[in-house]
């Protein structure tokens, strides 16, 4: 089972700590149907059988086939499972994203997520990325008169900036942030410790090491063979390690590797250990 330890989103959710993001659950470049649907509805079952009770998706995911999937797979849901979606891209293509900020267009995206998932209130919904054409306090705005009428419990960030998550925390309370983070890329760590000293959930999307670090036989693979683990299940086991309000949310399309991923909760390394990677990956930079 999940071993990951707990956090409490919005000081009302309490969630393991190792959760699953259900990007890669659809077709290549985030497009379209899944090349093995069966298969991305036994994943999504694993999961829940595994110990997750938190699952990140988005409206672009698809666009709209990772929440369709969860509804096929996990309705009537489990009792103590958060689905947290997001809203603010608009696809027109495999690996096209455009941002869209609008208020009125942050509405409709919530209410076809409520359709699209057979929920009456979202318990995380996350703005997916700011708009430069939008005011970002419109867009945090629109998501709080969302959150006064009920269609929302706790309101998250994604790929901001500190000035940006301090801007929206003027205007509601930001329960979560979800930004590119590992060991190897920690652009966000100003990000990460805002969230710290907030009691703010961190989410690091693409949460395994790359890079010179993660080679094979580099410093990362190395020490995850002396422990039996993958060069992913180390870089996992790091970011639990990291902070206690990271969220990692590791995404599969296979069952096995979903098991994989999982068993990093369970990897311990020593204090010393800990230590020399970080070293490792500071003179990596």
């Amino acid at each position: 089972m999940n071993e990951s330890g707990r956090f409490s989103i919005g000081g009302d959710l309490e969630v393991s700590r190792l959760g699953f993001g259900a990007m890669r659950i659809t077709g290549p470049g985030v497009w379209g149907e899944p090349e093995d649907h069966d298969e991305a509805i036994r994943v999504l079952r694993r999961a829940v059988e595994l110990g997750v009770d938190f699952i990140d998706t988005a409206d672009s995911y698809g666009p709209f086939v990772s929440e369709d999937l969860i509804a096929e797979a996990l309705y009537p849901y489990p009792e103590g499972l958060v689905i947290a979606t997001k809203g603010g891209f608009a696809r027109t293509g495999p690996g096209v994203w455009e941002p869209v900020g609008r208020p009125e267009y942050l509405r409709q995206c919530v209410h076809m997520s409520l359709r699209r998932l057979k929920l009456e209130r979202i318990d995380l919904y996350q703005f997916h990325r700011p708009d430069p054409k939008v005011p970002f306090t419109e867009s945090v705005g629109a998501l709080k008169e969302l959150q006064n009428q009920g269609l929302i419990r706790h309101i998250g960030l994604s790929n901001v900036t500190v000035e940006e998550l301090a801007q929206a925390r003027g205007l509601a309370d930001i329960a979560t942030v979800q930004n590119r983070y590992n060991l190897t890329d920690r652009a966000s760590e100003d990000v990460l410790s805002a969230c710290e000293a907030g009691g703010i959930g961190f989410i690091p999307w693409a949460p395994v090491a790359g890079g010179e670090l993660a080679r094979p036989g580099g410093p990362l693979d190395r020490l995850a063979q002396a422990h039996d683990a993958t060069v992913s299940q180390l870089s996992l086991a790091w970011t639990l390690h990291r902070s206690p309000v990271m969220l990692p949310i590791p995404g599969t399309s296979k069952v096995a590797h979903l098991e994989e991923n999982m068993r990093a909760a369970s990897l311990a390394l020593s204090e010393e250990e800990w230590e020399g990677l970080e070293k490792e990956a500071a003179e990596a930079a």
